[in-house]
């Protein structure tokens, strides 16, 4: 029996993909740290990528494989200067082109950077908007405590910005930063 055109089409992880592209992640992050603690940086990882299962479990996205691999590799052209080629060598185009939306330009002024990065990410599959709003919630963890009232207060205005430009990719990943965002640092001025 053939399944009718309204049945819904079931897409199912690709695990080997997911676990090449942590197993890369693990080699490329392996002396990083994340900042301000002796945790290695792939627990940062391991956040954004559970905050878009998580999602993806309160309102499926339409690609959650293209999301977990990108979640994963996010920050790896950013943080560890992994060239561009590299992914799309291993993980294909729309991988490689997610991650590189994902990654701010460091030629740019700090203050273009984000602008920039949005703009491109826009540009992008809405799995890979996701990515994003995940990062920025498990980033509005407590600030570190050698950073100004300034900069805190910058790092939650980026993220408003964030959510202003990306949040009606995912209903629930936006109500989860929006909280985030009154939560956090919420003593401040």
């Amino acid at each position: 029996m053939q399944p009718s055109n309204n049945t819904p089409q079931v897409v199912l992880p690709q695990t080997d993909v997911w676990i090449d592209a942590w197993t890369f992640a693990s080699h490329v992050h392996q002396d990083q740290k994340v900042p301000g603690s002796d945790l290695p940086y792939l627990t940062h990882l391991g956040k954004v990528t559970i905050e878009l299962l998580a999602a993806h479990a309160q309102l499926p996205l339409e690609d959650i494989n293209l999301g977990v691999v990108c979640a994963i590799l996010h920050d790896c052209v950013e943080d560890q200067a992994i060239q561009v080629d590299e992914l799309r060598d291993k993980f294909g185009t729309e991988v490689a082109a997610g991650v590189a939306a994902l990654s701010k330009n460091s030629s740019l002024p700090k203050d273009q950077a984000m602008i920039d990065s949005l703009t491109r990410i826009r540009l992008q599959p809405k799995a890979i908007w996701c990515v994003k709003l995940a990062d920025r919630i498990t980033n509005l963890a407590p600030p570190p405590n050698h950073w100004s009232t300034a900069k805190i207060t910058a790092y939650r205005g980026e993220a408003a910005l964030i959510l202003r430009e990306l949040g009606s990719a995912h209903q629930y990943l936006a109500a989860r930063l929006h909280q985030k965002i009154v939560d956090y640092a919420s003593d401040l001025p």
